[in-house]
């Protein structure tokens, strides 16, 4: 068994990890912290939890998750950057969920997030989680950042096109829709039913976090720097992301759908629906999976990727609970096999 720990773990982001590893037949987690629910009983805050964790919520103890085999951080960016030197000193392994260890460039780190990195040593041995970009290397990963939820669905959308060298890299652009829990479980005004629902607009325009992550992944892959323009939105609805990827063909691409079904053939979480589909966020609530459909309007040489997931679920908790399995030696669909809710 596992020995977990979960650093922060009253967030959507944090009960979507315990929902998971409720079931996870290889783990047992040991600790959960919340300075804020400190004494109070999982089950008692998340009543879907009942008879799954007989624990209470910690304060965080050091020597307590040193103890672990692995610590996930749900936690705001800042905070596992703060602890993880120390859980490695002492042989656990960590992946992050936040953004601490996703940018390889501190001071690019330090443009978008507002503050110091405090441990530039680990940052340059930390791996970014994406599966199916880095699968060998996160196997023997100590510490793992787990992408964000748009950069996954931006990247699995892009990601054949750019390593066959068939688009126009200098200026992609990334049309992405997100519910309401993307923006966490904080209070918020502009987060509530009545400022939300029959509502839709785009937010973060001129330039967003998760923007830098995106190329930087597809930049890895195309070995020459990538021109991104990125707006999300923010639709009324609780879980799920829409990526609307555009990209230029640059030559004759051959067979695109047979290109794409080729490249994930073999990936548990990716399917490449039939030519022509239009994938729903609903087809992936609270699964680890990523469907994409393309089309290529009226035959030209622009081509529109439609990616969906569930920004909670591959696009957080479903994703570390793949990436902790890598790490692991188990088989990475372990305790990932549910199927989508519907309606």
């Amino acid at each position: 068994m596992i020995k977990t720990g979960i650093v922060g773990g009253t967030g959507y982001t944090g009960v979507e990890l315990l929902r998971l590893l409720a079931t996870h037949p290889q783990v047992d987690v040991t600790q959960i912290t919340s300075r804020s629910e400190a004494g109070r009983s999982v089950s008692e805050l998340y009543g879907s939890l009942r008879g799954h964790f007989d624990i209470a919520f910690s304060e965080p103890d050091p020597q307590a998750l040193a103890e672990c085999d692995l610590v996930f951080f749900a936690t705001p960016n800042g905070t596992a950057m703060k602890m993880t030197p120390d859980l490695l000193a002492a042989g656990v392994r960590v992946i992050d969920l936040a953004a601490d260890f996703r940018l390889q460039d501190t001071a690019l780190w330090e443009q978008w997030y507002g503050m110091p990195h405090a441990c530039p040593d680990v940052l340059a041995e930390a791996v970014y989680g994406l599966p199916e970009l880095n699968r060998e290397k996160i196997r023997n990963a100590r510490i793992v950042a787990n992408p964000g939820c748009y950069p996954t669905a931006a990247a699995l959308g892009y990601l054949p096109l750019v390593e066959q060298g068939l688009i126009a890299t200098d200026n992609l652009i990334a049309d992405c829709k997100s519910g309401v829990s993307g923006a966490g479980r904080g209070a918020s005004t502009a987060m509530l039913m009545g400022e939300v629902g029959e509502s839709f607009k785009a937010y973060a325009v001129p330039g967003h976090r998760h923007m830098p992550e995106i190329r930087q992944t597809l930049s890895w892959v195309s070995k020459t720097p990538v021109g991104l323009t990125f707006t999300p939105h923010l639709v009324p609805m609780i879980r799920g992301i829409h990526a609307t990827l555009y990209a230029t063909l640059v030559d004759d691409a051959g067979d695109l759908q047979a290109l794409y079904e080729t490249r994930y053939a073999d990936e548990p979480f990716v399917d490449v629906l039939p030519a022509g589909s239009h994938p729903e966020t609903r087809s992936v609530r609270g699964v680890n999976h990523c469907r994409i459909a393309l089309h290529r309007p009226q035959g030209g040489n622009t081509l529109v990727i439609l990616s969906v997931i569930d920004n909670l679920t591959k696009g957080a908790a479903g994703q570390a609970v793949q990436n902790m399995n890598l790490m692991f030696g188990l088989d990475e669909r372990c305790g990932l096999e549910q199927v989508a809710l519907l309606p």
